[in-house]
């Protein structure tokens, strides 16, 4: 009888191998349906506006700082450089679009031409970051 009894023990354990290989599967794909935001790297003062909109998604951010610095993933850029490293972005998602967080002292030249430098890059989706106000 003890060996009926030992028997039935060795017998009674779980597989665990299809739980972790339907885990695994999940995993790859949570990674792969990721998608990455790129911050600009930068607080800014942005300036108020009464029709100010939330928008759904953006993957782009390039932050305009008061005195005028363009920054891009957390480093300086400078204006001319804006194009290739918004291209560089476009190839890994190419259904981006970009939000300009400018500061609200900043001249409005800077915007325009950090505009020019998205739109050459193919992108025709650009909106400026605005707080809401009343």
């Amino acid at each position: 009888m003890a060996r009926k009894r030992v028997r039935q023990e060795e017998e009674a354990s779980i597989d665990m191998t299809p739980m972790l290989d339907i885990v695994f599967i999940m995993l790859i794909f949570f990674i792969v349906t990721t998608s990455f935001v790129k911050e600009s790297g930068i607080d800014v003062n942005r300036p108020t506006a009464a029709t100010a909109t939330k928008k759904k998604s953006a993957n782009i951010f390039i932050g305009v700082s008061a005195n005028g610095e363009v920054h891009m993933e957390k480093r300086v850029v400078d204006v001319e450089r804006v194009r290739a490293n918004v291209e560089r972005m476009l190839a890994e998602q190419p259904e981006s679009s970009v939000v300009i967080q400018a500061d609200k002292d900043t001249k409005h030249g800077v915007v325009v031409q950090v505009m020019d430098q998205v739109k050459a890059a193919g992108i025709d989706k650009i909106s400026v970051a605005a707080t809401p106000g009343s």
